[in-house]
Order: structure tokens, then sequence, then C-alpha cells
């Protein structure tokens, strides 16, 4: 037969036979398998579904001005930003531990990207035990992987809408605002890909430290300060106008951990900063001291560099602390009034205003 478009070979009755038949049996293997099929899933398949919250996008100025205030003072005690890929060390569970410790504390916990997901991958997750709200002991998820921008941005307006500081050609201020006040850190607890390295170095450029998996290693890079160096840890004080050896807090800007354990010390150590009221000093100090002794069975080793005075000490273990400050490290204590009186890098200054760009301190010093 012959059309327009040409021959078209005509179809032997043999094959149209064929074709018939196999219409016939798959159509048959399609309703005995829907006969077959359960109603529910299989049991290997519940453990991969679960919540999600979904992504919301940016931080909204009026939660800034809400929570701007008590996250640079410190009465709340840091902001927590999982941020990376699924390359777990162990188990995908772990990472929802780690934030669970932390809501519990009244942190702030952001999310993006996978871990976000996989947070939602359990029969009862954080988003349906904890709000969404930027605010203690809430999680908010702001999206996918670029929408990391969205952390660093809240960030950037904490420096921009709580104190003022300027954004047009200010990169330097806001970053040096934000190292020295604002109690941030990041958790990249699975990082594979070159772009899970980039986001971690943006964090640390805006003055940000990120906690990362044991695999971060094989970035070959890290960021961790030498404590031991006192003559490295200082700062400009611009209300005295002088040069201030301070506490080396914080002490690296990109750190790997071996254990989920080790990891959630580091980020209660990492959201110290050396413009911490004397309260908002305390509750991070607490934090700080009670997850190290809860996973790792001890103090940590450098607690004493961050105490400024009696009041930074938990209430709950000061007179034990003060004990072991005048019998291991020398410390001159005057039991009386249970006030130290020789021993800190340095005392506490409700004044203090730190920054570590001269730039930045010269502005001020002429008026700008």
């Amino acid at each position: 037969m012959s059309s327009a478009w040409g021959d078209t070979p005509r179809r032997s009755k043999s094959s149209a036979l064929s074709g018939a038949k196999w219409r016939i049996s798959s159509r048959e293997t399609s309703l005995r398998s829907s006969r077959m099929a359960p109603s529910r899933p299989a049991p290997f398949m519940i453990s991969k579904t679960g919540k999600m919250r979904a992504g919301r996008g940016p931080i909204q100025d009026t939660e800034i001005r809400k929570v701007g205030q008590p996250i640079v003072m410190g009465t709340i005690p840091g902001v927590i930003a999982a941020v990376g890929c699924p390359n777990y060390p162990r188990d995908r569970e772990e990472l929802s531990e780690i934030l669970e410790e932390f809501l519990r504390r009244k942190y702030i916990v952001v999310t993006s990207g996978c871990h976000a997901m996989d947070i939602g991958m359990k029969s009862e997750s954080l988003y349906e035990k904890y709000p969404g709200n930027f605010d203690a002991g809430c999680i908010a998820n702001v999206g996918s992987c670029v929408a990391n921008s969205h952390i660093s941005a809240a960030a950037i307006k904490i420096a921009n809408i709580f104190a003022l500081r300027p954004l047009r050609a200010n990169y330097a201020e806001i970053a040096d605002y934000i190292l020295n006040r604002v109690g941030a850190c990041g958790l990249a607890w699975g990082a594979y890909s070159q772009k899970a390295a980039s986001i971690a170095t943006g964090f640390n450029r805006l003055g940000i430290p990120v906690v990362g998996s044991p695999h971060t290693t094989k970035y070959r890079r890290a960021y961790i300060g030498k404590i031991w160096k006192k003559e490295k840890w200082w700062t400009y004080d611009v209300k005295t106008k002088q040069k201030i050896y301070v506490e080396p807090c914080p002490d690296a800007l990109l750190v790997a951990a071996e254990t989920k354990e080790e990891a959630m010390v580091q980020l209660a150590r990492l959201c110290l900063r050396p413009a911490d009221t004397y309260l908002g000093r305390q509750i991070k100090m607490t934090h700080y001291l009670e997850l190290s002794e809860k996973y790792l069975g001890m103090l940590p080793e450098d607690w004493y560099l961050y105490v400024r005075s009696e009041a930074d000490l938990p209430l709950k273990t000061r007179d034990k602390l003060l004990k072991i400050l005048e019998e291991e490290y020398d410390w001159k204590i005057d039991w009386k009034k249970k006030k130290i009186l020789k021993g800190p890098v340095r005392g506490y200054d409700a004044g203090f205003n730190p920054t570590i760009v001269e730039k930045v301190y010269q502005k001020y010093m002429s008026g700008g």
C-alpha cells in the first residue's frame, strides 16, 4: 500500500497475533500484580518515608528584630545551621540526634538541602516536634542547597537591622561584627561535593565557624587556631581605644569532628563570642560544660580560658568550678565573696566593643 508519505509495509498475520498475545499477557500480569499488591508500604519502605516541612525561604526582618538582641547578648545560646550532603560517617539518624540536643537547649536551628530532607526521614521527625519559626527552640527549613544564602543573610541582617551596620561596600565590617558578636555555627555532617566545601568556606568568610564530619578531612583544609599562642589573640576595643588580649573564641573556623558526640561539644564551644554579656557567657558555658560531661565524660581542657569573672560560671556548679580553678590552675579566689581575684585572660567589661579590622577601628576612632 502506498501513500503520500511513501510505502507502508504490511504487517504479517503472525506478527499481529504475537503482538496481541503480548498485550493480553502484560494486562494479565498487571492485574495479577495489582491484586497481590499490599495495601500498606512494605516494612523496608516505612523507614524511608517521613514528614518534611516545606522550605520557607528567607528569614523575615520582623523575626530578626525579635531575636537579634538575645542572640548578640547571648541569652539565646546560638544558631546552629545544618547545611550539607547525605554522606554520613555512620547513620543518618545521627544528624537528628545532634540537632535535637540543641533544640532542647533552646538554640535556633536552621537547615537546608539534603540535611533538611533527611531530618524528615523518620516516623516522627523534628519538624513534627518543634515549630518552624526563626526563634529559640525552633527548626526552620529555608529550602534547597542554594537557599543557604538565606541563612547567611540572617546573620547579615542581625548586623544591619539590630546593630545598624551599613551594608553597601561594607563586607569586612559585617563579617567582623558576626565573628565577634553573633553566636552562629554551621554543621556539615556529610559533605562530599565541592559545592558543600564552597558553602562552608562562604560561611567562614562571613565569620561563622563550621563543624564537618570526618569526611571533611579529605578536602585537606582546616582553619584551626593555636590557642597556646596567647600573643595572637587580641582585638581592638573601640570603647577604651586600646589593644586588648582576649580569650580564643571562636578558636577555629573550619574543623572536623570524628563522632557525633565530639561534634555536639564543638558546636557549643564555637558559639562563644568575645562580646558575650556575663549572662550570655554563663548560659553558653553551661551548655558547653554539660555537653562535654554528658558525651565525653569530662570537663573540656580549655574551659578555663573562657572564664572572665565568676559570673560567667554556671550557677549550679560554680563552687565546684571555682575550687578547680584555684587548685589546678592557681587562680586566686576570694571565698567570702566568691569572687575571682586573679587568673582570667581579661576581666569582664559590659561596654567592651571589639573589632579586629584596622579600618573599622580607625573609622570609629575618627567619628565615622
